[in-house]
């Protein structure tokens, strides 16, 4: 391809192509727990353009094209929450979604004075679940969403941030 991935914050322009990303790669996640119902196969457009709006959400870019996404709030005791990270099916496994975690949490800390970090993945997706351990995320909890999928919870001090990118 000849071009590098850039992370940058996510624009009003960018949210139809994280829309139509975040459709694409949750598609796997759908077809692992044969449930067509999970929340960022259902989110609305609306909702996305808040959540750009309102939250911290970045995205990987190789040219004009969005093939990375991830979204970071913090709720009120200062846990940064951080969800729906995706990576086009092309470029999965070459370190983008390390680096858009690594983003967020960055922001989370400096702008939004996050004291840890806590996010879910699936009981089922192992490589999510990898990526995060790997990150220095540790298992918290289980709960079952609201869509029926059990979820593990991990989290991590914001002053663990010992996790290192790699491409």
């Amino acid at each position: 391809m000849g071009m590098s991935v850039t992370i940058s914050a996510a624009t009003a322009q960018d949210v139809e192509q994280i829309f139509r990303l975040q459709y694409l790669c949750f598609q796997r996640e759908a077809e692992l727990y044969d449930n067509y119902r999970i929340d960022p196969l259902v989110q609305t457009l609306d909702s996305l353009r808040a959540e750009v709006a309102d939250d911290l959400v970045f995205v990987a870019r190789l040219g004009d094209e969005v093939v990375g996404s991830v979204r970071g709030f913090t709720d009120p005791d200062g846990t940064g929450l951080i969800g729906k990270l995706c990576v086009h099916p092309r470029l999965q496994g070459h370190g983008l979604g390390a680096r858009l975690l690594l983003a967020a949490e960055s922001a989370l800390t400096a702008e939004r004075a996050a004291t840890r970090y806590r996010l879910h993945s699936g009981h089922r997706s192992e490589s999510n679940l990898r990526l995060y351990r790997k990150a220095g995320y540790a298992q918290v909890g289980a709960v079952t969403g609201a869509d029926g999928v059990q979820l593990i919870l991990l989290e991590k001090d914001a002053a663990d941030r010992d996790f290192v990118a790699s491409a």
